[in-house]
């Protein structure tokens, strides 16, 4: 992925991507390598989302929040992002993605 790059774009995820999107890489790679780093693909996990009119299963990275000063806390919460089209592994809401609510339940 482009070391510049934020919402997702300019990214190929190799074992997702056409011969012809991996081509056209390899082509961006050897005109600027120093442009770009490798990133393993990270299985993510998926939850049920309701998607016209059906509990649909997509793609969620959950995303916590620490608070920080002389201790580090979690926060009872976070922001879990969802990959809306069927397969994909891009979550970023500029990208048409979504977001759930997130509940962490203290027992």
């Amino acid at each position: 992925k482009p070391i510049d790059g934020s919402g997702g774009y300019g990214i190929t995820i190799g074992p997702h991507s056409t011969p012809a999107e991996l081509d056209a890489c390899a082509k961006k790679l050897r005109a600027d390598p120093d442009a770009f780093i490798a990133q393993e693909t990270v299985m993510l996990s998926r939850s049920p989302v309701y998607i016209d009119e059906a509990f649909r299963p997509r793609h969620v990275d959950l995303r916590p929040f620490v608070i920080g000063g002389r201790d580090y806390e979690a926060v009872p919460g976070g922001l879990t992002r969802v990959a809306l089209r069927e397969g994909s592994l891009i979550v970023n809401s500029s990208q048409g993605g979504g977001s759930k609510d997130t509940w962490v339940l203290v027992g």
